[in-house]
């Protein structure tokens, strides 16, 4: 199925380097709001940091969101030396293999980690990269309608 995630964690931190070197992954992206930073906050915690400045150690990394807000997308890039694009629009593949072409770095050489299957899973596997389904950052305090619906999604992708 398209929305099978290739490896399913419980968070990013679980993210395994040799993992992903022996799958010749190259770049490593990630989805922005409830990946690699709490819903809406425009703030990454330092715990997140230091892991996304540790894999920029052994990956090119880029954040890709479908976030629209332009002033958000630059606050959140005022904090890392990493592109982050905004307005994706994913599950379109355009940006995401627009970031390839300009990291030089082939599809299939790349993971997509995120949070959402119908997004993030799906746009990865569009474009043929590695994908990775991580719980939200936030998991511990989102409100209980979006941790049902959340559930509703990880249906889709047991089949």
């Amino acid at each position: 199925m398209r929305l099978k995630p290739d490896i399913n964690l419980k968070s990013i931190y679980d993210i395994n380097i040799f993992n992903l070197k022996a799958c010749e992954i190259e770049a490593v992206y990630f989805d922005l709001d409830s990946t690699v930073m709490r819903s809406k906050s425009g703030v990454f915690e330092k715990k997140t940091l230091d892991f996304l400045n540790m894999l920029k150690k052994h990956f090119k990394i880029a954040v890709i969101s479908n976030n629209k807000n332009e002033d958000y997308i630059r606050k959140a890039q005022s904090q890392v030396d990493f592109p982050i694009i905004g307005q994706a629009k994913k599950p379109d593949v355009k940006v995401l293999l627009s970031v390839c072409k300009d990291m030089g770095v082939k599809p299939c050489n790349c993971a997509f980690v995120g949070d959402r299957p119908l997004t993030d899973i799906f746009c990865a596997k569009r474009a043929g990269m590695l994908s990775i389904l991580v719980d939200s950052i936030s998991a511990d305090s989102e409100k209980k309608i979006v941790r049902f619906v959340r559930f509703l999604e990880r249906l889709s992708i047991k089949k």
